[in-house]
């Protein structure tokens, strides 16, 4: 779960719950407003110029803006359980019962040893390089 960012308490399922909601209803308004200027682009345009259409060059770029509010808010259908960690352990899985069929061991790997860095450059910088005598 996530941290509340004022009093750093852990947010509850509630709190998540609500301020997806939120978003979504921030995205509706969005929605909203993008049909009805679009209606608005439209009227303007049809009665100063009917021969010349424009109007939906600033609608497209108002769309691509909204196509990546809908996909920050609801993510991309069909997406959504591709990219979730439970997809990706059920692949994982998948794979190991392939390779098992094979014939290859799938038993994990033991974690190898991390061996300590040597650091003697490290050690060089923190000699000092004044005398305590000289400072004031």
């Amino acid at each position: 779960m996530g941290r509340n960012r004022r009093n750093q308490e852990p947010l509850t399922a509630y709190d998540i719950a609500k301020k997806r909601v939120e978003e979504k209803k921030k995205f509706y308004r969005h929605l909203s407003s993008y049909v009805v200027m679009s209606a608005f682009f439209y009227m303007i345009n049809y009665l100063s110029s009917p021969g010349q259409w424009w109007f939906y060059w600033p609608m497209l770029g108002w769309g691509v803006g909204l196509a990546f509010h809908y996909v920050n808010i609801f993510g991309i259908p069909g997406l959504i359980e591709e990219m979730s960690p439970e997809w990706e352990e059920k692949q994982i899985q998948a794979e190991l019962r392939r390779l098992e069929k094979r014939g290859m061991d799938i038993s994990k790997p033991a974690p190898k040893e991390e061996k300590p860095l040597e650091l003697k450059e490290l050690e060089k910088r923190k000699k000092e390089s004044w005398d305590d005598n000289e400072l004031v």
